[in-house]
């Protein structure tokens, strides 16, 4: 067998175990479509399963839409994960840059203690968090969904590699020309690692989107509440009916594969770019 031929097969089994895996991943996401495009006459649970609809029908879209403030809960939803995409941004690479790029005492044991709270899980705080947030009368705010997702310290970890990684020569040429601290990160630094913030953005955004938990504890009145929490009150609308809840799910869905294929392309490697050329 030439190598030729060995690189052609061993590219071919690649491709098709690949393929195999991208199927079994949109398994629940095209089970969920083509639920939500199914009649009312046609059976869901017949077996073997119906994949395509034989009476396609966009009603159930339109029955959930009209029926409940969908439009409101996307506008919620929406206001809140930008906010919390911008904050979240601003305040981890405020803190990220001077742990990697300063020197002062202390800077490696509170880049521990941020790192140590990755092992603590929300389930633990929540209840105290609840409390604060209640003290400071932010239950039944915007502002009171996006307190917990402000700031992280994954994002704190992920922006503190990349600034890591900015060769010296850019910051020290900046100094030279008489630029501040606040300066370089703002002109030099966060331009360099664009990669890293769109990558932290995206985490940051389909985490705020796709957030129940919190919303529902902190959350009172309808007219704020986000979509999954709309999502979940059409079980109760309209007593489990499959077809409007997989609707449901698929518009609170769409906006976020929007967003995934218009940055996918920044979704690389969060080196940064040394803009120097040797």
């Amino acid at each position: 067998m030439t190598q030729s031929t060995r690189s052609w097969r061993d590219s071919l089994l690649l491709y098709l175990l690949l393929s195999l895996i991208a199927v079994i991943m949109l398994f629940p996401l095209l089970w969920l479509l083509s639920t939500a495009l199914k009649s009312p006459q046609e059976n869901l649970f017949q077996l073997p399963p119906q994949w395509i609809p034989q009476h396609p029908t966009l009603e159930n879209f339109s029955t959930v839409w009209n029926s409940q403030p969908f439009g409101r809960y996307l506008f919620n939803s929406s206001f809140v994960a930008i906010c919390t995409v911008v904050c979240n941004l601003l305040f981890c690479s405020l803190a990220a840059y001077p742990l990697a790029r300063l020197e002062f005492r202390g800077r490696r044991v509170i880049f521990a203690s941020i790192l140590a709270t990755l092992a603590i899980p929300f389930q633990i705080i929540m209840v105290p968090l609840y409390v604060l947030t209640v003290q400071l009368r932010l239950n039944n705010t915007y502002l009171g969904i996006m307190f917990p997702y402000l700031a992280g310290a994954f994002g704190i970890f992920l922006l503190r590699q990349a600034f890591a990684a900015v060769p010296k020569e850019l910051e020290e040429a900046a100094r030279m020309d008489g630029c501040s601290e606040l300066g370089i990160w703002g002109r030099i630094m966060l331009p360099a690692i664009r990669p890293a913030l769109v990558t932290l953005a995206i985490f940051t955004f389909i985490g705020s989107w796709s957030d129940f938990l919190w919303p529902l504890i902190v959350l009172d009145r309808p007219e704020l509440y986000t979509l999954p929490l709309g999502v979940a009150q059409l079980s109760g609308a309209f007593s489990l009916d499959w077809r409007l809840i997989s609707a449901g799910a698929i518009l609170s869905i769409v906006p976020v594969l929007v967003l995934f294929v218009l940055v996918q392309r920044y979704v690389i490697s969060s080196h940064a770019s040394s803009g120097i050329k040797g």
